[in-house]
């Protein structure tokens, strides 16, 4: 007879609650598992799960500093097959970075073969590399089977592993750590060692010493890849103060150290003949050279480095990036604020003390107060450490009590153990001996019955009870607790002190200059050129000064307009007669190898505009303009400058109106002369003229017929010079202007005999 077994009905077990509170009770335990067991590291030893781990399965295959290497495959499939059930990729990755010794300033492991490099390229497959544990992380876990710290089961329950690793090795500061867990990140740099025990003993002497007075021992962050912090002292006390704030840091440029181990600071190499080229001797944090390489190159190709020439990378195992300019003329205080502008070559690391504290709880901590815990941390540690000792030493005495009783009464013992089938109740029993001493009698060896032994355990009893002694004086004293973590942590900076390889600072703290704002214009290599523009608007620029005078070739059709003698650098104002300015760089003009370029490309100048003018900017300069209908006034050259290809309209023009005179007004010049096409000439002071940024300007010449032939403005005392006609060449001067001096506005006399026909100045 068969009988049914009926299958729960799977749809018993569903549980009807609110979609919204079962989606957040499930992601709350996702989000703390996140933050207390991945991504934050602890505060007492530093380390995330994963690193401990790491740590822990090394110390268990005995890879200690003094053994040989194991391959990286045996420590990854340990990690992953008895305490971190996660991929073999990622627990692989932070074993790497353990091991880099431009990751971390005080590596964990010490790698044999290829683990990366700074270049940015990866280490080598897990099955090619070697490792083993370096110093600093056995002093890390320095104190891990004296029972300092607790242990628990690992995730399948058939290991132990140590909640935290109990080392006096400050790894938390010394390594620094990067992580982003649920709604809340930490991003702590490294720091000096020797900084850190230094500021630590400060705390332990005065704990309520201010924070100013430990941030002038506990100086900065101390990267491992070196580079210079460039913020103000101010601004990174009140950073370490919050534990909240971010740091600029900038590569090295640097040929070398010098005899004294001080860094050359310039970092310009000089060659022969005046050249020079600037090097790089270190990065910033967590940058890879190969991206910087590629970024700069990226500049130069977007024509965004005009002054650099080229990068070549010439680094071994010590940084050496090359970067040539354009030309020697370059100033190389541009070229460095411009590289740290254009790439990562000043980066930003943000600081964040977010942490887990003895209890688990995140928290982001000033640096007084997180040292302050880990000093407390350590204390109890120390507490630990010597209340497992003592009770170590309990039971050696005791059975030290139970041997020295069997020497005082050896021959007795021996009859009892030869004569008594259970020997052991007997002697409990005859000399008062727990069941601990008793055992260890009878399981002494016969070679353990000389008369030597007898001293030796007197000897080692009476060490036990001194040590006894001092263990419980310094667990009832907390003076004397203090004392011997100072004792401790100097021993341990011996190892990281600032005249070591290891413990030298590598970072520079020092405040950088203001930058210097500079625009794309202060790149352009300043050379000579000649700027022709053509009566058909037909511009170029030919390199080094030309005589203006020279007969240039033009289109068939076209001819001379201007020419003006400028530099590279310069800006050339280009005003029409419809009142509008463009402006144009220098830099930017066609090659006079042909006939140019129209203007009208590079600008948006209306179709039936004509150019009046073509000047150089100069700054703080003035400028006259007048129009045809005998109007003008001043205007400053910085106003006329524009920004885009449409052009400024300076000039207010209407039909019949146009701006026909341009001229820039030398500082020494005080007045102004006008005359007009009724050859009336008019001479009055410039303070009359009014100095406008836009407008139709004010009535220079009054006219009954015609309009405005010329304005110039020239030095009262020096008189008015024109040049004679014919092929002489010669100039005429009129010293004596007084006759026609008049208000502005006036309608004026015949000029001097011989003013040009033409009535141009």
């Amino acid at each position: 007879m068969t009988t049914d077994v009926t299958e729960p009905d799977p749809f018993d077990a569903i549980v009807d609650a609110p979609f919204d509170s079962a989606l957040s009770e499930r992601y709350l335990v996702y989000a703390l598992s996140t933050i207390t067991a991945r991504s934050l590291p602890d505060l007492r030893d530093g380390l995330k799960p994963v690193h401990r781990r790491l740590l822990w399965a090394m110390r268990q295959l005995k890879l200690d500093p003094s053994q040989a290497f194991k391959k990286s495959a045996r420590v990854v499939g340990d990690v992953i097959g008895k305490y971190h059930p996660h991929g073999d990729a990622s627990v692989y990755d932070a074993m790497v970075r353990l091991a880099q010794d431009f990751s971390l300033r005080y590596p964990l492991v010490e790698g044999q073969g290829n683990f990366g490099n700074i270049d940015g390229d990866n280490a080598a497959a897990y099955r090619y590399t070697e490792a083993r544990l370096t110093k600093t992380a056995i002093q890390l876990m320095a104190g891990l089977d004296e029972g300092t710290v607790d242990f628990h089961p690992t995730y399948n329950g058939e290991e132990e592993e140590p909640e935290i690793f109990p080392g006096l090795f400050p790894n938390l500061l010394g390594n620094g750590a990067t992580g982003i867990a649920v709604g809340m990140a930490t991003s702590i740099p490294s720091h000096n060692v020797a900084e850190v025990i230094d500021a630590t003993l400060l705390l332990i002497d005065n704990p309520h010493v201010e924070h100013v007075q430990l941030m002038e021992v506990f100086k900065g962050p101390d990267f491992a890849t070196g580079g210079v912090v460039v913020d103000s002292a101010a601004a990174i006390s009140a950073a370490y103060e919050t534990g909240k704030g971010a740091f600029r840091v900038r590569g090295r440029f640097s040929t070398g150290r010098e005899a004294d181990g001080s860094w050359e600071e310039s970092g310009i190499e000089r060659l022969g003949g005046g050249q020079w080229q600037l090097v790089i001797s270190e990065i910033p944090y967590m940058l890879a050279k190969g991206k910087l390489i590629e970024q700069v190159a990226q500049a130069i190709a977007d024509k965004k480095l005009p002054i650099l020439e080229d990068i070549r990378d010439e680094s071994d195992e010590q940084i050496r990036l090359v970067f040539v300019p354009k030309s020697r003329n370059v100033d190389p205080e541009l070229l460095k604020e411009s590289l740290f502008k254009l790439t990562d070559l000043e980066s930003r690391f943000s600081l964040n003390l977010n942490v887990l504290d003895s209890k688990r709880t995140p928290g982001v901590l000033g640096i007084k107060l997180l040292l302050q815990e880990w000093v407390i941390a350590q204390i109890d540690i120390l507490l630990r450490r010597s209340q497992h000792r003592l009770e170590k030493i309990a039971n050696r005495l005791e059975l030290l009590g139970g041997y020295i009783i069997a020497y005082l009464n050896l021959d007795r013992i021996i009859e009892i153990i030869r004569t008594e089938d259970e020997p052991k109740p007997v002697m409990m029993a005859e000399f008062q001996l727990t069941d601990r001493q008793a055992e260890a009698i009878l399981n002494m060896r016969l070679r353990s019955l000389r008369k030597l032994e007898e001293m030796e355990l007197r000897r080692e009893r009476d060490d036990l009870l001194a040590e006894q002694d001092e263990l419980q004086k310094l667990l009832d004293s907390p003076a004397r607790q203090r004392t011997r973590l100072k004792r401790d942590l100097a021993n341990l900076r011996k190892d990281y002190a600032e005249d070591t390889a290891l413990g030298r600072r590598r970072t520079t703290i020092a405040e950088a200059a203001p930058t210097v704002e500079f625009s794309m214009d202060a790149m352009i290599e300043k050379a000579p050129v000649t700027v022709i523009l053509s009566a058909k608007g037909w511009i170029r620029g030919a390199s080094g000064h030309e005589p203006l005078d020279k007969e240039f070739k033009f289109k068939e059709g076209d001819g001379p307009a201007f020419a003006v003698h400028a530099q590279t650098t310069d800006k050339l104002l280009v005003a029409c007669d419809n009142g509008r300015f463009y402006t144009l760089g220098a830099d930017k003009l066609p090659s006079a190898r042909g006939f140019g370029e129209p203007i009208r490309t590079m600008m948006d100048i209306d179709a039936e505009a004509q150019v009046v003018a073509l000047l150089v900017y100069r700054p703080k300069a003035q400028l006259l303009l007048a129009s045809n209908q005998g109007r003008g006034f001043a205007a400053e050259a910085d106003e006329l400058l524009a920004e885009t290809r449409k052009g400024r309209g300076v000039m207010t023009t209407k039909p019949g109106v146009k701006l026909t005179v341009v001229r820039e007004i030398p500082g020494e010049h005080d007045h102004v002369a006008v005359v007009g096409d009724n050859r009336k000439l008019v001479l009055f002071s410039l303070e009359e003229l009014p100095v406008l940024a836009k407008g139709q300007g004010v009535t220079l010449q009054r006219y009954r017929d015609g309009g405005l032939a010329d304005a110039i403005t020239l030095k009262l005392e020096e008189g008015l010079s024109w040049r004679m006609g014919g092929e002489s060449g010669r100039t005429r001067t009129e010293s004596d202007m007084r006759l026609w001096k008049v208000a502005r506005g006036a309608a004026g006399r015949l000029p001097p005999t011989g003013f040009p026909r033409d009535n141009k100045f």
